[in-house]
């Protein structure tokens, strides 16, 4: 059985590239957690941690909150090795969520263009659209879900 490998604050920062101090902040709130600590009493962060890292950066990239990607996590922490699937659909979930504040975002620019605009605009985007939101709707379907 292979020992996991763990990270000192220090080189999980450069790894996800935030401050170590991020990591103490990011830590007391409960977002992330060390695996354990060393004989010298430093904490010692998993892969695991490291991705749950990037997660948490992708989503204040997209413009989430602090307690929103609390919450996030809370939920994704829940998922069990049997439920990955649901896992996927909540990164979905949230995706969506995300598409949906950047459409908000731009709803004014597209009221603002002459009809001939928007239709090139709409034409462009529809079909990939479409074609999402059936592969969703077939998803769901299958998973006995609607």
């Amino acid at each position: 059985m292979s020992e996991t490998l763990l990270y000192r604050i220090g080189e999980l920062s450069k790894m996800a590239g935030v401050s170590p101090r991020t990591i103490d902040f990011y830590t007391s709130m409960g977002l992330i957690e060390p695996e354990k600590r060393s004989a010298k009493n430093y904490r010692l962060y998993s892969d695991e941690t490291l991705h749950r890292l990037q997660r948490i950066v992708q989503l204040k990239k997209d413009k989430y909150t602090l307690d929103e990607i609390k919450a996030t996590m809370a939920g994704w922490r829940k998922v069990s090795s049997e439920e990955q699937v649901s896992g996927k659909l909540l990164e979905l979930q949230l995706h969506l969520e995300q598409l949906q504040r950047e459409v908000h975002e731009i709803e004014p620019v597209l009221r603002q263009l002459k009809p001939q605009q928007a239709k090139q605009v709409f034409k462009r985007l529809v079909p990939q659209t479409a074609a999402c939101v059936e592969a969703l709707m077939l998803l769901l379907n299958k998973g006995g879900i609607m």
